[in-house]
């Protein structure tokens, strides 16, 4: 199944070179794609704990803690960075 990412806030840069498309088998868990997605990113560069997680719409809780949730194919994974500034 096609799953779509999308990165937002300061932790975008992270993501370069990683597919804003994963082929993931079907019935995958969110926990499972962000497993797939902390093995594509270049090294040294993680998945910030604090991130905001949501699936197509739904917020899930942050990389860290989170309700558990299975993709569908078309989902929608989103990953929302903190930011602070003034």
């Amino acid at each position: 199944m096609q799953v779509q990412v999308v990165y937002s806030g300061r932790n975008y840069d992270a993501a370069d070179g990683v597919p804003q498309q994963l082929t993931l088998p079907d019935g995958c868990s969110v926990d499972e794609a962000l497993q797939v997605l902390r093995g594509l990113l270049p090294s040294g560069k993680l998945l910030a704990e604090s991130c905001l997680l949501a699936v197509s719409g739904t917020h899930l809780g942050t990389v860290r803690k989170h309700r558990a949730h299975q993709l569908q194919a078309g989902d929608e994974l989103l990953l929302i960075a903190p930011v602070a500034g003034g």
